[in-house]
C-alpha cells in the first residue's frame, strides 16, 4: 500500500478524530525514512544526522529519559481493583475521564492535517498473546524507532493487520492547562485500558513508546496467568536458556548479548506453558562508553537502519561514545538481526534453566555473585534492589539507590506480587536456579570504589551458565544469608568476598548494615500478607556477626 493509496478513512483513524493529513507514510521503508529524517524535517528535535557508522543520530530535546511522574492510566470500574496504583510505590497515576479527552482532544488537533507516518507492528513472538500496535506520529524517526522495536509484520500480515491498540504520538504538543486537569506538568504519557489507546505529549524520548506498550502487556498478560518480566534472555546449544532481571544500566543487554549462546531478546519477555518468549522485535541499548572490545555484538550492531539517540558527534560524523555531555543515557535502537548469533525465526525458547538477577550496588557491599534459594529468589525478585543509572529517569544526575519490585517497578500494571508469584511458580515447575549479581561497585561505596569490571562480571556469568560455579565451595554471606563462592575461574577470589576489598572494614559492616536495613524497611509493604511475612525470614537478618555487628539505629540511608 503506498502512501497516496492511504487516508484516515482507509486506516480508520477517523474514529480518534484524525479526518485529514497532507499525507500518511504507511510502513514506511528504512529507506523512506532515512531520507525523511535527515531531510530537514520540521520541528526542533526532528532533524537526524548520519554517523561514521551509517546509523543516523537524533537528540530528544531536555527529556532523555523516561517523565514517570507524568504517566497516566485512566481509572474505571473495571480496572480500579487490578490496577498497582500510584501512592502505593507505583507509577500508575490515575485520571478521570473527562481529562482523558482533553488529552487525547489535544494530541488529535495536532495530527490532524499533518504528514503522518504509520507504523503496524506486533509486540509479543508468541501468537496466541501478542498484541497488534498501531503508531501515528509526525516525525520519521519516531517511526523508525517503533520499526525497529517492535516485530515487524510480513508483507501477507500487514493485509489482515487490525491493530489492538493504537499510540498518537504527539511530541509537538503538550498539556498547556495541565494545572486546571491537575496533572504534574505539561507532558503526559496516558493510557486508556478500555479505548485501548496511548496518547503522549510533551516529550520526544522515545523510550515512552516501548515502554508504555511493555506496561499494556504488564496488565493483560499477568491477569491471564502468564509471566511479562523486565529481563533479557538466551539460550545456549544444549538449549537450557537464562533470564537475565534488571533496571537500565544493570547489565542486561551488554550480558544477554554472548557470542557462545543465541540472544532471544535484551528487554522484555513472557513466560507461558510453552516456554519463554520476546516481546520485541529490536532491542534498545546504552551507548555510554561503549566499546568494540566490551560489548563487541552492540557495537557491530550499530550500522544503518539502527537509530541513535542523544549521542555526542563532531561535524563528520564521528561519534564520542565517552561523552555524557548531554545525557549519561545514551542510546542506540537497531533491529534484533544486527546481532548476528540470535534464535529465527521466531524469538523464543524453552522453559529456563537460570534466573539471573542483576543489581547494580551503589554502595558497594553485596558480592559479585551470590546462590539464591527459591525462597530468597523471591525475596530479592519483589525487593527489586538497585541504583537508578544517571539519566535514566529525569532528575536523576548520579546512581541513587532504589528498590523496583521485580526489577522494572516503573512498567508494573498490576501487583508486584502477581509477577513474583508467576514466576516463583514457573521456577518451581521446572526447577530453575536463581543466582544474584552484582554490576554495581566494588571496594567502596559510590564515590570511592570503582564499578564491577565487565570481564570479571562475563566470567562469572560463564561460570553460572555452564554450571562451574557449581564446584565452588561456599560461605554464607553475613545478614543477608545467600552463599557466595570462594572461587569462580578466572576471577581474582579477594572480590569475590566485597569485604575483602574494603581498607576500612568497620566502614564496610556498618554500610552492609545500613543496606540490610534498608532491605527490611522496604519489605514490609509486602507483609501485610502471610505469603509476604513468610518470607521476611529470606531476607537480611541482624545476627552478630563475631559479637560486632547489630541491628543500626535509623540514619540517613541516602548514599
Amino acid at each position: 500500500m503506498s502512501s497516496t493509496e492511504v487516508t484516515p478513512q482507509s486506516l480508520g483513524l477517523e474514529r480518534f478524530g484524525i479526518t485529514s493529513s497532507e499525507n500518511i507514510f504507511y510502513n514506511p521503508s528504512y529507506e523512506t525514512l532515512f531520507e525523511h529524517e535527515t531531510g530537514r524535517p520540521d520541528g526542533e528535535w526532528a532533524q537526524g544526522t548520519l554517523t561514521e557508522f551509517g546509523a543516523v543520530t537524533v537528540d530528544t530535546g531536555r527529556f532523555t529519559g523516561r517523565s514517570p511522574k507524568d504517566k497516566y492510566v485512566v481509572i474505571d470500574e473495571e480496572n480500579k481493583g487490578n490496577v498497582w496504583w500510584a501512592g502505593t510505590g507505583s507509577d500508575n497515576h490515575p485520571i478521570q475521564q473527562d481529562v482523558w479527552d482533553q488529552l487525547k482532544a489535544n494530541s488529535v488537533k495536532q495530527l490532524n492535517g499533518k504528514k503522518l507516518y504509520v507504523v503496524d507492528a506486533f509486540c509479543g513472538a508468541n501468537k496466541n498473546s501478542r498484541i497488534c500496535v498501531r503508531l501515528v506520529t509526525e516525525v520519521a524517526w519516531k517511526a523508525h524507532f517503533a520499526k525497529n522495536m517492535f516485530i515487524r509484520p510480513t508483507k501477507e500480515e500487514l493485509e489482515s493487520f487490525t491493530p489492538d491498540w493504537t499510540i498518537l504520538d504527539s511530541c509537538k504538543t503538550s498539556a498547556k492547562n495541565f494545572k486546571d486537569m491537575g496533572l504534574h506538568s505539561e507532558v503526559y504519557v496516558a493510557a486508556h485500558l478500555k479505548e485501548r489507546t496511548t496518547v503522549i505529549g510533551g516529550t520526544w524520548y522515545g523510550g515512552e513508546i516501548k515502554k508504555g506498550i511493555f506496561s499494556i502487556m504488564n496488565y493483560f498478560l499477568p491477569l491471564k496467568g502468564i509471566g511479562s518480566f523486565h529481563c533479557s534472555a538466551n539460550v545456549g546449544e544444549d538449549g537450557g536458556s537464562a533470564l537475565f532481571f534488571g533496571l537500565s544500566g544493570t547489565g542486561k543487554t551488554t550480558l544477554s548479548a554472548d557470542p557462545k549462546r543465541q540472544l532471544i531478546g535484551d528487554d522484555e519477555h513472557g513466560w507461558d506453558d510453552e516456554g519463554i518468549f520476546n516481546f520485541e522485535g529490536g532491542c534498545y541499548a546504552k551507548c555510554i562508553h561503549l566499546s568494540k572490545e566490551n560489548e563487541p555484538d552492540i557495537y557491530n550492531a550499530i550500522r544503518k537502519d539502527a537509530l541513535l539517540e542523544n549521542v555526542v558527534y563532531d561535524g563528520s560524523g564521528k561519534v564520542d561514545f565517552s561523552d555524557n555531555s548531554k545525557t549519561e543515557n545514551t542510546r542506540v535502537s537497531y533491529p534484533i538481526y544486527h546481532i548476528e548469533n540470535i534464535v529465527k525465526p521466531i524469538s523464543s525458547a524453552g522453559h529456563p534453566k537460570t534466573i539471573i538477577f542483576l543489581t547494580c550496588d551503589a554502595f558497594g557491599v553485596l558480592p559479585p555473585v551470590a546462590k539464591l534459594t527459591p525462597e530468597q529468589a523471591e525475596y530479592q525478585y519483589l525487593s527489586g534492589y538497585t541504583a537508578k543509572v544517571a539519566g535514566t529517569e529525569i532528575g536523576v544526575k548520579e546512581p541513587t539507590a532504589t528498590f523496583s519490585p521485580c526489577f522494572g517497578g516503573p512498567f508494573l500494571s498490576v501487583h508486584p506480587t502477581v509477577y513474583s508469584d508467576i514466576l516463583s511458580r514457573k521456577m518451581k515447575q521446572h526447577g530453575s536456579r536463581a543466582y544474584l549479581v552484582n554490576t554495581g561497585w566494588t571496594s567502596g561505596s559510590y564515590g570511592v570504589g570503582h564499578r564491577m569490571s565487565i570481564k570479571d562480571t562475563r566470567k562469572i556469568i560463564d561460570a553460572i551458565l555452564d554450571g562451574s560455579i557449581e564446584n565452588s565451595e561456599f560461605e554464607t554471606f553475613p545478614q543477608f544469608q545467600f552463599q557466595i563462592p570462594k572461587s569462580v575461574l578466572g576471577v581474582d577470589p579477594q572480590i569475590l568476598n566485597p569485604r575483602n576489598t574494603w581498607n576500612n572494614k568497620i566502614d564496610y559492616d556498618k554500610t552492609l548494615s545500613r543496606l540490610a536495613e534498608m532491605f527490611i524497611d522496604n519489605f514490609e509493604k509486602f507483609t501485610d500478607v502471610s505469603a509476604g511475612k513468610k518470607l521476611s525470614e529470606f531476607g537480611p537478618q541482624f545476627a552478630p556477626n563475631n559479637g560486632t555487628q547489630s541491628k543500626p539505629s535509623q540514619t540517613d540511608m541516602t548514599i
